[in-house]
Order: structure tokens, then sequence, then C-alpha cells
């Protein structure tokens, strides 16, 4: 489980650094002024299926990227909590599902509220997340690897230890 579980949170990673660069695109480009106010909906569309015009496809792109981001971050905390993962691991990838609800909050008040003090907050939790991240997939990968193979040989007692040598 230990390439698996780097190749998750190298790509957890990635995707939230992605996410970041397309959330200071959809900013600049006031996308969230788009949906008018209203949060969660945009353009009175529940599912932003059909936006409306540009900007609001921005958003909802955005939104949908958060969503597949939240997933993978939710996974990459279950998976070091499940596989045992060291402690700092673990921790880091909590504190990076900790702060997802509140980024989910201030993004909502983005649109909503869309001043300076809550585009900054919104964008600092997006850090914290990454930099917890980050430190998850840094530290995973300084953890000895085991292939899925090698793990289930091994619980199955027919690895070299088992010999009776």
């Amino acid at each position: 489980m230990g390439l698996r579980f780097r190749h998750l949170a190298a790509v957890t990673t990635g995707l939230t650094f992605a996410l970041i660069l397309l959330g200071v695109y959809t900013a600049a480009a006031g996308a969230g002024l788009a949906c008018g106010a209203r949060w969660p909906l945009c353009n009175g569309a529940v599912f932003g299926l059909f936006p409306a015009n540009w900007p609001s496809f921005i958003e909802w792109f955005h939104r949908f990227v958060a969503m597949v981001t939240g997933f993978l971050i939710l996974g990459t905390t279950y998976v070091a909590w499940r596989h045992g993962k060291g402690r700092r691991t673990r921790i880091a990838s909590t504190v990076a599902l900790v702060a997802l609800p509140v980024q989910v909050l201030l993004g909502g008040a983005t649109v909503t509220v869309y001043t300076a003090l809550v585009q900054v907050t919104h964008h600092a939790a997006a850090l914290v997340i990454f930099a917890a991240l980050v430190a998850t997939t840094v530290w995973a990968y300084a953890e000895p690897a085991t292939t899925d193979h090698a793990t289930d040989a091994d619980a199955a007692g027919s690895g070299p230890a088992s010999t009776g040598d």
C-alpha cells in the first residue's frame, strides 16, 4: 500500500496546486460575481450543467475541480489512518481534511460577500491545505517503501522470514 499511498498523496497535492491556480484565475476573472451573490446556486442552476456565460463556466469548473480535490483529500486522509502510515503523515493529512470545510465555507463567502478579506482568507486556507498535503506527500515518501505484492506475501506467511531457516 506504500507505493499506492505515495501516488495518491502526490496526485492529491498536484491537483490541489492546480485548483489554487484555477482559483486565482477565477478570482481575477471575477467569475464568482457571475453567480449574482448566490451560493451554492449560480444563475439559477443547481449543478451548473448549462452555464449562462464564460464567467459562470469558470465558476462551475472551479467548483467541480474543488469537489474532486475534496474527495481526494478525504481519501488520502482515510488511507493514511486506515493503513497505519506514520504519525506525522496522518496528522498532516488530517490538518488538510479539517481545513477543508472551512475552505468550502470561505469559497461560498467569496461569492456572497466578495471582500478583500474574504478573498485573502480563502486563499490563505488553500495554502494551509496545500502545505499540509505537501508535508503528507514528503513524509509518505520518507517512509520505507512497500509494494502491495510484498505486503500481501508477508501477510500470508510466504515471505522469506517464514521459511524456518
